[in-house]
């Protein structure tokens, strides 16, 4: 199981100083690959959305070690995913711009999964409730997200009208 792991859990497994797995999510797709990101100078890793001076430092000093470049040789030689799949592009993404918030427990997937299928369609995953939130996806046991989406008039999807999405909107990608 650990070797499905995507690149961006990969990377952020290896306990990089600074990088988190938001990060980890944005390296990966910057890079597409661990030897092109080990490879980056600081201002290449800046250029980057949200990586400033001190994790760019902090990657450039790691990829320095030595003991880290056989580590990550290591992993590749075990077979870890050290590239990233290749995301849709994000103009023809079916869900392109669209900002999901998700509250409650969900029946049919973890919360990781739910916000990985939103980011693979063009998506983007918040925590909070905005007046810019496109939807609410409401699974069991909602908390105050719910309640705030209603007093916004933000639309509200039940987890099967958020599946059913989802599935239309990954059939439309497979189309383009």
């Amino acid at each position: 199981r650990s070797k499905e792991a995507p690149f961006a859990r990969v990377l952020y497994a290896l306990g990089i100083r600074h990088v988190g797995a938001e990060v980890a999510r944005r390296l990966a797709e910057a890079f597409g690959s661990m030897d092109r990101l080990l490879a980056a100078n600081p201002e290449e890793l800046m250029a980057v959305p949200e990586i400033g001076a001190i994790i760019a430092a902090s990657i450039t000093a790691y990829a320095a070690e030595a003991q880290n470049r056989r580590l990550i040789e290591k992993l590749k030689a075990a077979g870890l995913q050290m590239t990233a799949v290749p995301a849709t592009p994000a103009a023809t993404a079916p869900l392109n711009g669209k900002t999901f918030v998700l509250t409650g427990t969900l029946a049919s997937m973890t919360r990781h999964a739910a916000e990985e299928a939103i980011r693979r369609l063009g998506g983007n995953p918040s925590s909070a409730v905005s007046r810019r939130t496109d939807y609410v996806v409401v699974g069991a046991d909602p908390g105050s997200k719910y309640e705030k989406a209603q007093a916004l008039g933000v639309p509200i999807l039940t987890e099967e009208e958020f599946i059913q999405l989802l599935q239309e909107s990954a059939g439309n990608a497979d189309e383009r």
